[in-house]
């Protein structure tokens, strides 16, 4: 690893260094947008709605100190008080604070509701704590009613009687609100009125004394759209929030806000302390922090930022403490209307404790310790059907079997013809002619059924046909892994870069074999490397013109959507024998359920990739938790990373950043003092050393920083790199022709392109080679940015010939392992470091490993083979 300057640097004292701006904020997150797959800071969309570079990420990028103004708070991580969302200065005047002494208190609750709730508390509590077995949080009786406050006319007759629509005490949210509630919905009691000024008051306005004050009028509004625009504008939120909040609460968004503001909380990238200010503009001083519908919208919020950092659930204890801190009276309370009313699910998930053995089937002598858990009903119904699918491909996998044993059990089979059935070779193994068939190859979707209505009988390959195909493979790992694929319908296989090769060889040995067989990667990029590897798999196909391996490589989201692959056969599962899915970890939850959902009973499924990179952009930690799961076959492979770069990037694997040799400079680390001389040097890295010592053109090399704010994240580095490779004005939408974009057309995924034009149908992008065009109203939501530099949640999934890591001393609380290892490990030919981190840096390597997620599918994974050998255990 060399620290010399490349040649033609030219050193910082000679060149003015841009200037420095506030503190690197990769922690800038805020509510997932259209650029959910890229950004790790957020807008503030009541102050800015329009801001294309404000849109946030989930993911682990989306940590560090010093957030800007502007973003949201750090991530909601379990248990960590310092993770969870402090409440704005008072002086703001927005944020909800405690209730002043003098000022006017909501009406008490029955003491029956009190006293369910403080029971609710200790039960938490006591589970928690061990005190209490956990089954006993489930038993008890429901919370009992609360009284009914005096109904409210609902808006309707309101209008029709000329009067206002009461705004302190809703009977309940509008119809087709974003939040339902059960309790309501089965003619639960009404809410009772709210009216407690507080905080939520103008700074030095007296206290209200005497009875609550009566709520403002409602603001009378025109159907449609324009309704909402009329009720924000009376909020004083912008109106360019109106096309969100119409998609987000249907077709009675503005009576569903002059009911009950804070559901505006539910709008991607509103923050609390905004909702506060829209609720005390429209409420005035029936408003308040003990609001009950307050309370429920940021129990939301709180679980759906949760989920941005990661996290399917959060535990009881982190999500009281959060509430907390947003000045809610009674956390407990809160909690436990989300509950009864249906909004917020409860879970009980066993703690794992070091040395301690797993209790066999049917003892119940000593319960194991759980954690109370609470998440949202799409994200745990996302995690229990990945966890069923999982296990109904491993349950209906039919194991291989010799020919006569095969031919023998088609035999007995009664009424069954030939029809559907694949000619077999004298190994067991598919003919020729049937390999050879079209038919075997791919299914159409939505292709009618054969004369005879004969269901399709995938093929079977002998037992001798796999172990011929493994004993042919290219390397042992390769050989291993189609013996593992052979004989199990899940299988999980890890590795680097170089091990992609191994997937690549099964998928070749598959298809030869005559099965249906495709690998799906996270990107387009991935995708191409992987049709390398299947070409070098085998030569002789590649060179015969077979372009039947050419289209084995495909993308997870071109495969779902049907634009690549085999297409879905009549019942709409995936026409597809065998499928390998590389970049595992990047797959999210709901991605992975609508994956693991198309398959059909029988198909193989093998998930690989990297475990040391950074999990998937969305809530989940699927490929972590399947291998700590032990749920199914595992193969590690064996096959090295090559070279300096595959040295440095092993070694960060496991903890230890060494020095490489690196007679070519593939790895150069350049010294900075600050963020300032950080952009300077990586803008002349990219712009003239690497060029000009290396022969890499400024196009592909790529630049990954930690986050997108701050004085060296992407947007200050991208704003000196485009001055300095391709200035303009840009006329289009702030972007010019030539200029490198980063395109997100949906959370999760990054697809890198350069801008040939716009006109009236939106801007037009050059993406690897295929024409895109972004329409105008994405543009401005967000969904391009600048991408000469990205984050390494951008960055996963796509190498380049030479890759520049930026670490500014100011964003060392955003750095892991994980970061570290998928970051560095981009560059295929050269890799830069621009390290201001100093001793950050490596401490970071060996001591921080990945910023934790709180998940269920672990879980959810060992319950099922529990379920299944208990049984077994019984008989």
């Amino acid at each position: 690893m060399s620290t010399d300057r490349l040649a033609g640097e030219t050193p910082p004292e000679q060149e003015a260094a841009p200037g420095t701006a506030d503190a690197q904020t990769p922690e800038d997150t805020a509510a997932p947008g259209p650029d959910a797959s890229a950004a790790e800071d957020s807008a503030t969309p009541v102050q800015d709605a329009t801001a294309p570079e404000d849109s946030a990420t989930p993911g682990e990028d989306a940590t560090a100190p010093g957030a800007d103004a502007t973003a949201p708070d750090a991530p909601l991580a379990p248990g960590e008080d310092a993770t969870v969302s402090e409440p704005a200065p008072a002086a703001a005047g927005t944020e909800a604070g405690p209730p002043d002494s003098g000022a006017a208190q909501q009406p008490s609750v029955s003491a029956s509701a009190k006293a369910t709730a403080d029971a609710l508390a200790a039960a938490v509590r006591a589970v928690e704590s061990g005190e209490r077995p956990a089954a006993s949080f489930f038993n008890d009786a429901p919370r009992p009613a609360r009284p009914a406050a005096p109904a409210a006319r609902r808006p309707e007759d309101a209008r029709d009687s000329g009067g206002s629509t009461p705004q302190g005490g809703p009977t309940g949210p509008a119809p087709e609100m974003a939040r339902p509630r059960a309790a309501e919905e089965a003619g639960g009691p009404a809410r009772p009125p709210v009216a407690d000024g507080g905080a939520m008051n103008p700074p030095g306005a007296a206290a209200p004394a005497g009875p609550a004050p009566a709520a403002r009028p409602a603001v009378t509004t025109a159907p449609g759209i324009e309704g909402v625009r009329q009720i924000l504008a009376a909020g004083g939120a912008p109106e360019t929030l109106a096309e969100p909040a119409a998609e987000t609460l249907g077709e009675r968004a503005a009576e569903a806000l002059s009911e009950d503001p804070w559901q505006l909380l539910g709008v991607p990238g509103v923050r609390p302390e905004q909702a506060d200010g829209f609720a005390r503009a429209l409420l005035g001083p029936a408003c308040g922090p003990g609001d009950e519908r307050r309370a429920q919208a940021l129990v939301g919020w709180l679980l759906e930022q949760a989920a941005v950092a990661g996290h399917s659930a959060l535990e009881a204890a982190a999500l009281r403490a959060a509430l907390a801190q947003r000045s809610v009276p009674d956390p407990d309370e809160a909690l436990q209307t989300a509950i009864a009313d249906g909004a917020v699910l409860v879970f009980q998930d066993a703690i794992e404790e070091p040395g301690r053995a797993r209790p066999a089937a049917g003892d119940d002598e000593e319960e194991q310790p759980v954690r109370i858990l609470l998440g949202l009903d799409r994200f745990a119904m996302a995690e229990e059907s990945v966890a069923d699918g999982l296990a109904r491909l491993l349950n209906t996998f039919e194991a291989v079997a010799e020919p006569e044993q095969d031919s023998a059990a088609e035999a007995e089979e009664p009424g069954d013809g030939t029809a559907g059935a694949q000619p077999l070779s004298a190994d067991g193994g598919p003919s020729a002619e049937s390999a050879a068939d079209p038919a075997s190859e791919a299914g159409t979707a939505g292709a009618p059924a054969d004369a005879d209505d004969t269901p399709h009988r995938p093929v079977r390959p002998s037992a001798a046909a796999w172990e011929a195909a493994a004993a042919a493979a290219s390397s042992p790992s390769a050989a291993e892994l189609i013996r593992a694929a052979a004989h199990s319908g899940l299988v999980a296989h890890t590795g680097a870069e170089a091990a992609r090769a191994e997937p690549a060889a099964l998928i070749a040995a598959a298809r030869s074999l005559g099965l249906r067989a495709f690998g799906a990667t996270h990107t387009e990029n991935g995708r191409r490397r992987l049709a390398a590897h299947l070409a070098e798999s085998a030569p002789d196909a590649a060179a015969a013109g077979s372009t039947g391996l050419g289209t084995a490589a495909v993308t997870v989201s071109g495969l779902l959507s049907g634009q690549q692959g085999p297409g879905r056969d009549a019942d709409g599962a995936l026409a597809l024998d065998l499928l390998v899915v590389l970049d595992a970890p990047q797959l999210d939850l709901e991605t992975a359920a609508l994956l693991v959902e198309s398959l059909t009973d029988g198909t193989r499924l093998v998930l690989s990739g990297d475990p040391g990179v950074l999990w998937s952009a969305g809530p989940g930690r699927l490929f972590a938790d399947l291998l700590a799961a032990r749920f199914c076959p595992q193969i590690a492979s064996r096959t090295p990373d090559f070279g300096p770069i595959g040295e440095l990037v092993s070694g960060i694997g496991v903890g230890e950043l060494s020095q490489v040799e690196a007679p070519g400079k593939e790895v150069v680390i350049v010294p900075v003092r600050d963020a300032g001389e950080a952009v300077h040097r990586t803008v002349q890295l990219v712009a003239d050393s690497v060029p000009r010592a290396l022969g890499v053109p400024a196009d592909r090399t790529q630049v990954i920083t930690i986050g997108h704010g701050g004085a060296a994240g992407t947007r200050a580095l991208n704003a000196a790199l485009k001055e300095r490779l391709n200035p303009g004005p840009g006329r289009f939408g702030g972007f010019d022709p030539g200029d490198r974009v980063a395109y997100a057309p949906a959370p999760g995924r990054t697809v890198p392109g350069t801008v040939t034009g716009a006109d009236a149908a939106g801007l037009h992008l050059d993406c690897d080679g295929s024409a895109t065009v972004v329409p105008r109203e994405q543009v401005g939501a967000g969904a391009v940015r600048h991408g000469w530099a990205l984050t390494a949640h951008q960055a996963a999934g796509t190498r380049w010939p030479a890759a520049v890591a930026v670490l500014p001393g100011d964003a060392v609380g955003g750095l892991t392992r994980a970061w570290v290892y998928t970051a560095f490990s981009r560059g295929e030919q050269h890799l830069s470091v621009v390290q201001g981190a100093d001793q950050a840096l490596p401490r970071a390597v060996a001591e921080v490993p990945v910023k934790e997620r709180t998940t269920r599918l672990r879980t959810l994974l060992q319950q099922s083979v529990q379920s299944a050998e208990e049984p077994s255990a019984a008989g």
